[in-house]
């Protein structure tokens, strides 16, 4: 009785596994994809990045200025001896 039991048992064990096999690869659940574009064409396309004008994003440039360095300098340390910039941490941010 004992060895019938754990021969039905390896047996039902046996069967579920191969029920379930074809589901461990996920085969049934590809995508097929159809390219509407020559591959060469997109990666043309990769080499030319879009250019960003404005926004978050992008290259940013220096702005011109018509100051000098030693103009800005000065504008800044007459703003911190005049407490018109925070300092620290105890400053708003």
């Amino acid at each position: 009785m004992k060895n019938f039991s754990l021969l039905a048992l390896a047996a039902a064990s046996l069967l579920a596994t191969a029920a379930h096999a074809d589901e461990a690869d996920g085969s049934q659940h590809v995508l097929q994809a159809q390219s509407t574009r020559p591959a060469a064409e997109v990666r043309a396309e990769a080499r030319n990045p879009i250019r960003i004008s404005e926004g978050s994003t992008g290259v940013m440039t220096p702005a011109a200025s018509d100051m000098s360095r030693e103009a800005v300098k000065a504008q800044a340390v007459s703003a911190v001896r005049d407490g018109q910039t925070s300092r620290g941490e105890s400053g708003l941010m």
